[in-house]
């Protein structure tokens, strides 16, 4: 059932997305580091930069459930979910009904949020917040910090291994954890002494094509290849629609589930989220 077939060679149409997207943030950083250079934003953030950060691997560690719980108002591949929801309705809701953690969508142009959500988010809520986007820039760990992010995803499809290196150096220095995302084994060269979390991307990032068959594959070779006490923190993310799905990923070896479409879809993402724990715990 969860044999895994490796996919087939993306369209050009379907691999210029992740091009799309990585040129596009690329330009709105230039920009925002035009308007706001860094001295300003250390400035701006004031005490903000000193708040003390909740440990997103801990959470994980120790919860019984792991669910990562996202904030998105819309995907490349499905379009708008919920293009009216507020953070401010949905991530209190979210802890109530369970979360580990939660994860903030900060992209404008292709996911439908904003560093604001991010904010608002770590006003409203006690638990590990992910900035979850595309990393390019240094600059981007610094409003990360600034904006209230606990940790920040650093996607390997997207850098090489010595920037990669170098953004998860930064990210520690300023406290922030570092979830590393791959996709198949080769990406496993990216992982470095600042990785926290390592995160196996079900969705490809040039096809946005979901499937959760990605993880098991790659859990077996991931726990093969480090010793159980050097192993890293195993995080399963998107695609994930059903609670039987999470309890075969953690005997697979996972800790962290990351889900957000599943949630955001409904119209009550908060209760979807609850939902999905009580069969989850059943």
């Amino acid at each position: 059932m969860n044999s895994f077939v490796p996919p087939s060679s993306p369209s050009k149409e379907k691999e210029n997305i992740l091009h799309r997207i990585l040129a596009a943030k690329r330009r709105e950083v230039k920009q925002q580091k035009e308007a706001v250079p860094l001295t300003a934003l250390w400035s701006m953030a004031g005490e903000r930069m000193d708040r003390p950060t909740y440990s997103m691997r801990s959470a994980l560690a120790r919860s019984e459930t792991g669910i990562i719980a996202e904030f998105k108002r819309k995907s490349p591949s499905r379009g708008w979910l919920f293009p009216g929801a507020l953070i401010e309705n949905v991530l209190p809701v979210y802890v109530g009904g369970g979360a580990s953690a939660c994860s903030v969508l900060t992209d404008g142009d292709f996911f439908g949020g904003s560093l604001r959500d991010l904010c608002t988010a770590r006003k409203l809520v006690n638990i590990p917040l992910l900035r979850k986007d595309f990393i390019v820039d240094e600059y981007q760990l610094f409003q990360a910090r600034a904006m209230g992010a606990d940790a920040i995803l650093l996607i390997a499809a997207a850098l090489s291994r010595e920037v990669c290196a170098s953004l998860a150096r930064t990210a520690h220095s300023l406290h922030l954890e570092v979830l590393l995302e791959i996709h198949n084994e080769e990406e496993l060269s990216w992982l470095n002494p600042d990785v926290d979390m390592l995160g196996v991307n079900n969705r490809n990032l040039h096809t946005f094509r979901t499937d959760t068959a990605i993880s098991f594959h790659l859990a077996g070779h991931i726990l093969r290849t480090f010793p159980h006490e050097n192993a890293p923190l195993l995080v399963s993310e998107s695609g994930i629609s059903e609670a039987h799905t999470v309890r075969s990923l953690k005997q697979a070896g996972y800790r962290g589930f990351l889900i957000g479409e599943t949630f955001m879809k409904s119209q009550q993402p908060g209760q979807a989220l609850a939902g999905f724990i009580r069969e989850l715990r059943q």
